[in-house]
């Protein structure tokens, strides 16, 4: 079993930012995909940025230029700093990383961390 564990959530006012990060760990294989996605309250979860095994990255349209996804492969680890943050980011941020046994892909979603964009 793998255990993705999100830090670095937390408060900022509109137009600050955040870097939260999430950090894998228990018996992996090797990580593939890592991704970011957010749930505000009442809405349904949302993709926010992928980074591939390759490091290619992709981002939801409505984060574009103000959020960079980037990964440290020795640490298993994935960050986002997300810069220019606007109320409407307000959610709970969730990772989710793909491990791969050579064979199989298995997917793992971390606990969550909250951001809050308020004045």
């Amino acid at each position: 079993q793998v255990q993705p564990v999100e830090s670095g959530g937390g408060l900022v006012q509109p137009g600050g930012s955040l870097r939260p990060f999430c950090a894998a760990s228990g018996r992996i294989f090797s990580i593939n995909s890592m991704g970011w996605f957010r749930q505000a309250s009442g809405k349904q979860r949302e993709l926010v940025a992928v980074i591939t095994g390759s490091s290619t990255t992709n981002y939801a349209d409505y984060v574009k230029g103000r959020f960079t996804i980037s990964r440290d492969n020795a640490k298993n680890t994935v960050y986002m700093q997300m810069n220019s943050l606007e109320p409407e980011d307000t959610a709970v941020y969730y990772c989710k990383l793909y491990d791969y046994d050579g064979d199989y892909y298995y997917s793992y979603w971390g606990q969550g961390t909250q951001v809050t964009v308020s004045s």
